[in-house]
């Protein structure tokens, strides 16, 4: 695997060394050991996936709350996908700083998204597939989210979106809700 480091403190680009022949391909995509060697979280307690039918599919911005946080491995296992992660660590250098990159079927890379920052993704083509990897179970109390078109962060998304869920579209502005959870 070849691991690179993005813009954002704790968030990597895992991108797979295919060995081919006349069969096709091997590659490995996770390796605990490499994980670790790395200081990045290798345990994984969870996979999920997500199928969105339609290109221009938006799901985002999440991430669990602590004590609760999650690490994620995230990979688009067929279609493509424009993957977004934004930092909401207060402590970090890179704090409110957004990283995008594409993930697809045909590329098998990955994004290594650490604990406090949001992730989310758009739909680069119909029928695409997000497998992900989590080092926490999910917790529907610490379930947390923030707009996706939240001026704090200004994502330049590839395009409108076509569908949002309710949910997702009622997340607060990042401002608003990290005011109100400084007050008294």
């Amino acid at each position: 695997m070849i691991v690179r480091e993005t813009a954002l403190a704790g968030v990597f680009i895992v991108d797979p060394q295919s060995v081919r022949d006349e069969r096709g391909l091997f590659a490995r995509t996770f390796c605990a050991r490499e994980f670790a060697e790395r200081g990045l979280d290798p345990r994984v307690v969870q996979c999920s996936t997500s199928f969105n039918a339609r290109r221009g599919t938006l799901r985002g911005m999440h991430y669990q709350a602590a004590p609760n946080g999650e690490t994620k491995l995230v990979r688009c296992t067929a279609g493509a996908i424009f993957d977004v992660a934004v930092d909401l660590r207060p402590g970090s250098a890179t704090h409110r700083r957004w990283v995008a990159t594409e993930l697809s079927a045909s590329s098998r890379r990955a994004l290594y998204v650490p604990e406090g920052v949001a992730h989310g993704f758009m739909t680069l083509e119909d029928a695409s597939e997000v497998l992900y990897q989590m080092s926490a179970f999910h917790e529907p109390g610490a379930a947390r989210g923030v707009r996706w078109d939240d001026p704090a962060f200004a994502i330049a998304w590839p395009s409108e979106p076509v569908a949002v869920s309710a949910r997702d579209r009622a997340f607060p502005d990042y401002q608003a809700a990290h005011v109100a959870a400084i007050e008294p």
